[in-house]
């Protein structure tokens, strides 16, 4: 064990897409509604069943008996809150709760959970603020932590983010970045003056992510004692748990012991001498370790962490240029609503779905797709965006 366990920085994601529905060529110019409300609904509850709810009820718990000692981090996107309250506004409720208790620190991130920044910052900008301002409408929060969708990170985003007033930034912890160091210390990109950017580290996330209910693993089973061990164990500042929160008894299923595993983490981990820290307290308590000078666009997705989930097929990239070239020509229509749903139609599920990669990443995305195959993701959203495009 080293002599000194590392602080541990928990952060969530959670994030539900607007699906569409089986749009054809026969509804352009007919029908301006694109998206399956009652899947969406359905999923969206069945998640709630599954993660949301008890996932809230026992973090809360642990708020109310650790106190101060333990603390998280959410990130919830702009589509899914307003599916929250479309669906299950009991939902909302429960974790405007849990930012109540005063353990969760929230984040910021695009609002439709876009991929937008490269294409055109000033939309990038908008979408932003507009989270910001939703956080701020519903928790009273105002946030000074940013993650990009999907981890998305690389210098100039950095700086870009820095400009927009954000004092730290999430990012993925690429080996190939960091050249042999460990995620687990505070970094920072070349290209700024002062933020902060927190690694993670993905071989501990995957463990819980992916590996925890998987019986041929080694590990298998995992408990939480076992982990806490790992973690004073670690060395470094600060260890970086990045995850997605429908790992929790959606991914990971209640019968895998995933929630008895989080219930007793907290405790083992003090017990073993961890400290439970936000991103903003990691920032403002440790130094900065060295440079993470990431010129290349990383994200947490497949194993290559790059971008490819979303742009390596010719169906992907063209229903990018399309939505893109489109952007001009819906803003000059000055239609709050009509912008609204063509902003919806950037959410990166949209380009995940299309998305042809076969092996263990193959899998992944057959997973999460909520039609028969990527080519009907794809004309599905083409014939929707042109209905988009004759009304605009």
């Amino acid at each position: 064990m080293a002599a000194t366990a590392p602080d541990i920085c928990l952060y969530f994601q959670a994030h539900q897409p607007n699906r569409l529905r089986a749009y054809s060529f026969f509804d352009i110019g007919v029908s301006p509604f694109y998206e399956d409300d009652a899947l969406n609904g359905e999923i969206v509850q069945r998640v709630a069943d599954h993660c949301y709810r008890p996932a809230n009820a026992m973090f809360l718990e642990l708020a109310e008996r650790h106190g101060k000692k333990f603390k998280m981090a959410l990130s919830i996107s702009g589509v899914l809150i307003e599916q929250f309250e479309h669906h299950c506004p009991d939902v909302l409720e429960s974790f405007v709760q849990l930012h109540d208790s005063g353990c969760v620190e929230l984040l910021c991130e695009t609002y439709y959970h876009s991929l937008c920044f490269r294409s055109c910052g000033r939309e990038f900008t908008r979408q932003v603020k507009l989270q910001a301002k939703k956080i701020k409408e519903v928790f009273g929060a105002k946030p000074k932590v940013f993650r990009h969708t999907e981890l998305v990170y690389f210098n100039e985003l950095a700086a870009f983010v820095e400009d927009l007033g954000f004092k730290g930034m999430l990012a993925e912890g690429v080996d190939r970045v960091l050249h042999g160091r460990s995620p687990n210390h505070v970094y920072r990109s070349p290209n700024v003056k002062k933020l902060k950017t927190l690694t993670r580290n993905s071989t501990l996330s995957d463990d819980l992510g992916f590996r925890f209910a998987d019986t041929a693993w080694s590990e298998h089973p995992l408990t939480a004692e076992k982990f806490a061990g790992w973690l004073a164990g670690e060395r470094g500042d600060v260890v970086n748990l990045f995850l997605d929160y429908e790992t929790i008894g959606e991914h990971q299923r209640a019968e895998s012991g995933i929630f008895e595993f989080w219930r007793h983490l907290p405790e083992a981990a003090i017990a073993a001498g961890c400290r439970f820290v936000t991103p903003s307290e990691a920032i403002k308590r440790h130094k900065v370790a060295g440079e993470y000078d990431c010129h290349e666009i990383t994200t947490w997705a497949d194993i290559g962490k790059d971008l490819s989930p979303w742009k390596a097929n010719p169906m992907q990239y063209e229903a990018k240029k399309k939505i893109l070239d489109m952007r001009h020509d819906v803003k000059a229509c000055k239609d709050p609503d009509f912008l609204h749903q063509w902003s919806k139609m950037q959410t990166s599920d949209h380009f995940y779905f299309m998305s042809t990669k076969g092996g263990d990443d193959g899998a992944v995305h057959g997973y999460f797709r909520p039609y028969a195959s990527p080519y009907d993701a794809y004309v599905y959203f083409m014939n929707a965006l042109s209905d988009l495009q004759v009304r605009a």
